[in-house]
């Protein structure tokens, strides 16, 4: 198991300076709404997944007024090996991402290299918002695990690309159209079938979470959807040429695709309550976590942002314990209430490190 010995922040969003070194099981973070919780966090996540949990733009990720941020993570495994891994950001648009040093030629070659999986108040839009959120969820995680998969998506999201300005271009050739189309085939078919995939291991152990979690009271479900269902790439791109020509744009294939989230055979965002949608987000992360742990042979760390929001204290409690007392590794929480946090954490484990985040800086609170 990898876990963040030490991080090393310097003007990133609202946090100017920080040098924390972390427990390798449980870190309570702590604070009022809007001081630096979730930044340090997203820190967190960034020295994994090179960019914000919070899909924004890397100029919004450096304290306002400065030029840049530099994020520096020391990780250890149990037996005392290090990874150092280094991230700095400019005005101008510079990324550099370091590991052990030796700078990366091209940022997707890390992803992967320490996995981690986030639960945020902002996962709601996965149930609520279109499929673009559900296909970046799935990307995310697959990606982290399989880096062909990550090549795929890379390169069919580029032919994509070509393909639309082409579509958009009066009187194309048939021959240039066929030509992009035929090279999407492959990656589209890898994408797909590694998705089903996914889902199919998903939707099983959210279920088993979910039940754990609430009791089993009502049961839930994730089905996949995809153009790609009933036709191979080659027949859908050839069958909607005219459509897509009408159109100006690529009218089917993988960027289509969607999870289908239902709760005792509804749709989730029609009949599930707040408390049940957020216990279903907090499984399915849960399953996240089980089936990178299992394809990795390592365990992510885990970041939980803003875990009350929405859920009980016994639902919570139940959580925690199950993920302390389980097969879990490193694991990063936030609340706005220390005295909860600490009753309910001290009652478990006496492996808990507490911190407290005001106006972006940290401090340790265990004493």
């Amino acid at each position: 198991m990898m876990f963040l010995r030490r991080i090393i922040i310097r003007d990133f969003k609202n946090i100017r300076s920080a040098d924390i070194s972390f427990s390798p099981k449980i870190n309570c973070i702590c604070g009022n709404n809007g001081e630096g919780k979730t930044s340090l966090l997203d820190a967190v996540y960034y020295l994994s997944m090179t960019k914000s949990f919070l899909s924004v733009s890397d100029r919004y990720t450096y304290t306002y007024g400065q030029d840049g941020a530099v994020i520096h993570g020391t990780y250890s495994d149990v037996e005392g090996a290090e990874e150092d891994i280094a991230v700095s950001v400019r005005a101008d648009g510079a990324k550099t991402i370091k590991r052990n040093g030796k700078t990366y030629k091209r940022l997707s070659e890390h992803i992967g290299r320490i996995p981690v999986v986030m639960t945020a108040p902002s996962d709601i839009s996965l149930i609520h918002d279109s499929g673009e959120e559900r296909r970046r969820f799935l990307n995310m995680m697959i990606s982290q695990i399989d880096r062909e998969y990550l090549r795929c998506a890379v390169l069919y999201n580029s032919l994509l690309k070509q393909r639309n300005a082409a579509l958009k271009q009066e009187n194309t050739p048939d021959l240039l159209l066929e030509t992009i189309s035929g090279r999407m085939c492959a990656p589209a078919s890898y994408i797909h079938a590694k998705r089903r995939e996914a889902v199919s291991m998903l939707s099983a152990r959210t279920g088993e979470f979910y039940n754990l979690i609430c009791g089993g009271r009502e049961s839930v479900e994730i089905g996949y959807r995809s153009d790609l269902d009933k036709t191979d790439a080659a027949g859908l791109f050839s069958s909607s040429l005219g459509k897509d020509r009408a159109a100006g744009y690529t009218t089917s294939g993988i960027q289509r695709d969607d999870l289908l989230l239902s709760m005792d055979g509804y749709p989730m965002r029609r009949c599930a309550s707040q408390g049940q949608q957020k216990s279903f987000l907090i499984a399915l992360k849960m399953a996240q976590y089980q089936v990178m742990s299992q394809s990795f042979g390592r365990r992510p760390v885990l970041l939980f942002d803003d875990l009350f929001d929405k859920l009980d204290a016994g639902r919570v409690a139940a959580l925690i314990r199950m993920v302390v007392e389980g097969d879990f590794g490193q694991i990063f929480i936030t609340d706005t209430d220390e005295e909860r946090l600490r009753k309910i954490v001290g009652g478990i484990t006496d492996q808990g490190r507490f911190y407290n985040v005001s106006a972006g800086v940290i401090t340790g609170i265990n004493a």
